[in-house]
């Protein structure tokens, strides 16, 4: 997902409501999230699916990375040689 830009990116609400569709084709076009804003305050953000699923991917990816750095400092870890082992084990 690109990065936002202020001057494009973040429309009030009652110019979403008039300009829906130029709205969509411009996150989608751009792979950039729209910010909603309703008296002033932002209330919604508006993604591409694609960006979308593929934020869930990489948010999901570093949750396993912080589980496996908790494992390893809790002493949970296997070393290489061990890992190399039971990996081989099940593929072979």
């Amino acid at each position: 997902m690109r990065r936002i830009r202020v001057n494009e990116d973040i429309k009030p609400m009652s110019e979403f409501r008039t300009g829906i569709a130029s709205f969509l084709k411009q996150i989608h076009d751009t792979k950039r999230p729209l910010i909603i804003t309703q008296h002033g305050k932002g209330v919604a953000v508006l993604l591409d699916a694609g960006e979308y699923e593929a934020m869930q991917e990489k948010i999901e990816l570093l949750q396993d990375i912080q589980t496996s750095i908790s494992q390893i400092e809790g002493g949970q870890g296997v070393d290489h040689e061990q890992a190399k082992v039971m990996v081989l084990k099940r593929i072979g």
